[in-house]
């Protein structure tokens, strides 16, 4: 760790000597500059309207005019990050100087592929991605809003290296290379979503509605974000400012025939006088879900209401927001239990005084949109401010968030709307980061993050004991362009801390002083103490304009989450009783990543591959009796208790995109992601991870016109028919019948949709179709944790299956306002 350390203090001390140099002087950017500029087709020269000019690091945004033009008048003086995008066009990306008072001619080339694309993720500022070493995918909003999913993590699923661990349509939990929950940091626009990540068996706590575009780490997330960032990071960015003088807004309607979702979400957002703002609600329903195999699942259905949005100032001296996000869902939870007689699920009822008996289930509980016990409930509540200021040729970022997440589960049916268990976490969030000037080319940020956190026990069911968490760190990144070759990297120091109450319960299971007769010590109190160095360091070279060479090594950390080191109690989401080891050390993860990327005007091909060494991986092992049975805990459940080993896990990623020049709309897509991931020093049963995804190609063709004919009523026309096949998952962890094989599918999906448009080629409405599963294929995902629930006896079929056809209608119209 010294060497670290000292390696830490040599960038710092590079950095105030670097500053002592001379350098070219810089105008101070508390003095507002205009910029103009003209967007053209680079090949007919003819002016572009409707062109978005994005300064992503000044939240600024603006559109060009029917001449093309476009005008800012509130910008900072100093170098900024801008980019131009159109659908249709390659984004453009360049660094200009605000205050040079030279109008800006910009030209747009027609796409074949997004190789312009901008990331604000895991780097110190915006960058464009073919510039960053870290390996990161970015799905747009157009992608987003052609695909048919059920929540935010399920719209990302098919991203390869990407997929979702799964409760029925409503809970999804994402998996980056065969690494998920707590080894995944989830951002809701740049600040740490935090819920109950420990967990699977409850979704994440943001509005799909509320989502732009998806920017995906892959690999240790550490640097910026400290602990849990071991697997990546996956941000969820808003909509981008509105520009100066303008109220819009839009309203989106989506129905899907499977489950009868019905999703709704209006939008307003404006800007006059840098006063600016955006409001959302979202209302979502839907009913127990069908495949072929199971046809309704009972109790799969679910309801949300959302409310998310900002208010504040960009001027020329940055901008703060104040900011505000409230989950609120209630789900039904399918266990699967069935009717030996006739396979039909079975519910529980009460029969008179406290007898409580399970019958099938009748035709009437199926239908519509009632939830039943056992089910749950989350709230989910965040304010928080954004702020950027420009202090000379510096530039400060500071966000606090308060956070407040509640989470009940209800499982009496004779007392329904009592909750059994009842988690109520508060969390203050914090991050600062000083943007040091430019100096001879180097682009350094220092700055710390942390958040300070308590969970509270406030029923009558008791899985991990309450706690109060420390987390805090300090880093410095940086950034150089040698050539064409970009180099960053930096360093990291954390400390964790946790600090867990002892629990004491009396014969009737209720908390009592623990010098009380008699009284059972459920949770023993402990404070664990966790310290930890990370360090990233990288390079992209540009070899030729259509040749990109990446390579990455990385070094991340994970603290144990509570569960990990203090549950005590049957963890009804794994059907086990679950106890805790308080010694566990941290997870430390060594990656290197390599990746090629090489772009012509015919094709697109990306490899990227990845090997991952994690010591002291935390993993759950079956106890024995004496006798070597197995050990099964009063409530029925075999018991797990916590242990560690170490983990290897390699694998990659292929995507070749076919897009021969002139057909430029003409596209056909296919990817291909793998991952292997093994304990080492384990016997052939405990040999393999679990909960690995299996192996996965995609085929997809797909077309894209941006004009249809000489038609001005449609535009960005689009059709695409994707075949995804899943390959059968022989490697699985065995042991104690955790994990059983999972066979090979084939799914094929198809797509459609387009922007319906006035005489005066301004848009009326989006119009999207799309259809999952087209030839309702029965089939059970590896990750799915349906899986494993009761046999049907009927049938011989083992677990509930995944989601059968699913035809999704999608409407989206724009509003404006002035």
């Amino acid at each position: 760790m010294t060497r670290y350390y000292l390696l830490f203090v040599g960038l710092l001390a590079h950095n105030a000597i670097a500053q002592t140099l001379p350098v070219a002087p810089t105008p101070r950017a508390t003095t507002g500059s205009f910029v103009t500029g003209r967007v053209v087709d680079a090949d007919t020269h003819e002016a572009l309207p409707g062109v978005t000019v994005l300064f992503q690091d000044l939240r600024q945004a603006t559109a060009t005019g029917p001449d093309g033009t476009f005008r800012f008048t509130t910008l900072p003086r100093g170098r900024f990050l801008v980019q131009v995008r159109s659908l249709g066009y390659t984004t453009l990306v360049r660094t200009i100087d605000t205050g040079s008072g030279q109008p800006l001619e910009l030209a747009l080339t027609p796409a074949t592929t997004e190789i312009g694309q901008v990331v604000v993720t895991g780097v110190s500022a915006a960058t464009e991605m073919r510039r960053s070493p870290i390996p990161t995918t970015i799905i747009s909003n157009k992608e987003l809003s052609q695909r048919a999913s059920t929540n935010a993590v399920d719209a990302l699923a098919h991203t390869p290296g990407v997929a979702q661990i799964t409760t029925g349509p409503a809970i999804s939990k994402p998996i980056i290379r065969g690494l998920g929950a707590n080894r995944v940091i989830t951002l809701n626009n740049g600040a740490k979503q935090e819920g109950q990540q420990w967990g699977d068996e409850h979704g994440i706590e943001i509005d799909q509605y509320s989502v732009d575009r998806v920017e995906i780490i892959k690999g240790p997330g550490s640097l910026l974000y400290g602990s849990d960032g071991m697997a990546g990071v996956i941000n969820f960015l808003p909509a981008d400012p509105v520009e100066e003088g303008k109220i819009l807004g839009s309203v989106s309607a989506n129905y899907q025939t499977n489950n009868h979702l019905q999703g709704y979400s209006v939008m307003n957002a404006g800007n006059r006088n840098g006063l600016n703002w955006l409001v959302r609600g979202t209302g979502k329903i839907a009913g127990a879900y069908r495949n072929s195999y199971d046809g309704r699942v009972f109790n799969s259905g679910f309801r949300e209401l959302d409310a998310n949005g900002y208010v504040g100032l960009n001027k020329n001296w940055g901008f703060s927001h104040l900011t505000f996000n409230s989950f609120n869902q209630e789900l039904g939870l399918t266990e699967g239990d069935r009717d030996e007689t006739t396979g039909r699920f079975l519910k529980d009822v009460g029969v008179g005084g406290d007898a409580v008996v399970a019958v099938p289930v009748s035709s009437s509980d199926l239908r519509g949109y009632d939830l039943s016990v056992p089910r749950q409930r989350v709230n989910h509540l965040r304010i928080g401010t954004d702020n950027n200021f420009i202090l000379g040729q510096s530039r400060l970022t500071l966000n606090v968030g308060w956070q407040q997440n509640l989470r009940r589960e209800f499982g009496d049916v004779l007392v329904p709307d009592e909750p059994e268990l009842y988690f109520q976490l508060h969390t203050v969030d914090y991050a600062a980061r000083y943007f040091l000037p430019e100096t001879n080319g180097w682009n350094t940020t220092l700055g710390v993050s942390g958040q300070v956190q308590q969970n509270h026990n406030k029923d009558v069911e008791f899985l991990i004991p309450a706690y109060r968490l420390f987390d805090g760190g300090v880093f410095g990144v940086t950034k150089k362009t040698i050539g064409k070759l970009d180099l960053s990297g930096g360093l990291r120091y954390d400390v964790r801390r946790i600090k867990a109450d002892a629990l004491y319960l009396n014969a009737d299971e209720q908390p009592v002083p623990a010098d009380t007769p008699g009284a059972e010590n459920k949770f023993g109190r402990f404070t664990s103490t966790f310290r930890n160095v990370s360090g990233s360091a990288g390079g992209a070279f540009n070899a030729t304009d259509d040749l990109t060479l990446k390579a990455n090594a990385s070094r991340g950390f994970r603290a144990p989450n509570i569960a990990e080191l203090g549950s005590n109690g049957q963890h009804e989401g794994t059907i086990r009783y679950e106890v805790g080891e308080p010694n566990l050390r941290a997870e430390v993860s060594t990656q290197l990543d390599a990746g090629v990327s090489y772009t012509t005007q015919h094709i697109s091909l990306n490899v990227d591959a990845f090997h991952n060494r994690i010591n002291h991986y935390i993993f759950p092992s079956r106890l024995a009796t004496a006798s070597g049975a197995d050990s099964i805990a009063v409530t029925g459940d075999p018991v797990f208790r916590y242990g560690q080993g170490d983990a290897r896990l390699v694998g990659g990623e292929v995507s070749l995109d076919i897009h021969p020049h002139p057909l430029d709309w003409l596209h056909f897509e296919n990817t291909f992601s793998m991952v292997r991931a093994t304990q080492l020093h384990q016997p052939d049963s405990t040999r393999y991870l679990p909960f690995i995804p299996a192996n996965r190609f995609q085929s997809e063709l797909r077309v894209n016109f941006r004009k249809v004919g000489q038609s001005q009523h449609l535009a960005n026309l689009y059709a695409s028919f994707l075949v995804e096949h899943t390959f059968a998952q022989d490697r699985f962890y065995s042991a104690y019948s955790t994990e059983t094989r999972t066979p090979g599918y084939t799914l094929c999906n198809a797509s459609l949709g387009a922007d319906v448009r006035n005489a005066k080629a301004q848009t009326l409405f989006s119009l999207y179709l799309a259809a999952n599963n087209l030839f309702d294929v029965g089939y059970q995902s590896h990750l799915s944790r349906l899986k494993y629930a009761d046999v049907n006896n009927v049938t011989g079929r083992r677990g509930v299956f995944n989601m059968g056809r699913n035809v999704s209608v999608k409407l989206v119209v724009p509003l404006a306002f002035n």
